[in-house]
């Protein structure tokens, strides 16, 4: 006999998860409605007994009315509550980390391999290493069971890239750092692609503003700030709305006219060149990146600069 799969699973246990509470509800229901009338009882002939004491009757009101002030801030809170979540409903906003204890990065991580089995891997990053390389990073498994992968990943060679590493003001971070862990995302998407799998990686080399994931329907979000860890940012998780008004769309098509800019090179894993290509999909040039060569981002030259200059342009979200 066959197990039933996860999401069935999962859907059992809400279905009945709902019918107790409700079975709760009616419960605690029939028990008020029984008891009113001894309730009613016991209360009128306690007040028959102090309604002449007046320290009591003081106590008793004050009481009252500090329980109805609780009970109405209760309400107002909650009004304030809902509104606020059909506000970020209506912006597609489903889920917030603030932090990343390991309690959360687990229930993240889950959450990723849950939302991408099977799907379409989207994603930007700076080096890729925290979320592709090692058996914890997000996206590890997830390679292993999606259809095809888009990376966009920043040139190590690039001003901006010595700006990062600079801005973070640690001794351990530096370009130098930038090209030895896009050498080991590589080296892992390379296995992937023996195996069969497509990945696709691009090498952008303006400054990287965010840090995200699309997996299906979800968009997992997170921003760089200058001398701050993006792991130490808060990360923010985005469901796709049917009425086209929520954030991932506008995420989604930010994504799309980064990967099908012109000025953005894809990286051929076998050959470690750069390579052009219009928007047809026709191969117009080719550039050696050098991995295994050291290189001072700073000294690019004018072309360089120039390349940069004109990335710079064609990105609107500068």
């Amino acid at each position: 006999m066959p197990r039933p799969s996860r999401p069935s699973v999962r859907h059992f246990h809400t279905e009945v998860g709902s019918l107790l509470f409700h079975a709760v509800v009616v419960t605690v229901s029939a028990g008020v409605a029984w008891s009113l009338p001894s309730l009613a009882r016991q209360f009128l002939s306690f007040w028959s007994r102090v309604e002449h004491e007046r320290v009591v009757s003081l106590t008793v009101e004050v009481a009252i009315a500090v329980l109805l002030i609780m009970l109405f801030n209760f309400l107002w809170r909650s009004v304030q509550d809902r509104r606020h979540a059909d506000l970020a409903d209506a912006a597609g906003l489903v889920s917030f980390f603030p932090a990343h204890d390991p309690a959360a990065e687990r229930r993240i991580r889950e959450l990723k391999e849950r939302d991408g089995l099977g799907r379409t891997v989207l994603a930007i990053g700076v080096t890729g290493r925290g979320s592709v390389v090692g058996d914890k990073a997000e996206l590890h498994a997830l390679l292993d069971t999606c259809l095809e992968a888009k990376l966009l990943l920043l040139n190590p060679f690039s001003e901006e890239a010595a700006r990062r590493a600079q801005s973070l003001s640690h001794p351990d971070i530096s370009p130098d750092r930038f090209r030895e862990e896009l050498k080991e995302t590589i080296a892992f998407i390379k296995r992937l692609r023996a195996t069969g799998k497509v990945i696709r990686l691009k090498l952008y080399s303006d400054r990287p503003h965010i840090r995200m994931i699309i997996l299906g329907d979800y968009l997992w979000l997170q921003h760089y700030h200058t001398g701050l860890d993006v792991r130490s940012m808060p990360e923010y998780v985005f469901q796709y709305n049917v009425n086209h008004h929520g954030l991932y769309t506008l995420f989604y098509q930010y994504f799309t006219k980064r990967w099908e800019n012109q000025d953005i090179p894809e990286y051929d894993v076998q050959t470690d060149e750069l390579v052009y290509r219009s928007r047809s999909g026709t191969e117009l040039r080719r550039e050696p990146l050098g991995l295994d060569e050291r290189r001072d981002p700073m000294a690019l030259g004018v072309a360089g600069v120039g390349a940069v200059a004109q990335a710079e342009r064609a990105d609107p979200w500068r």
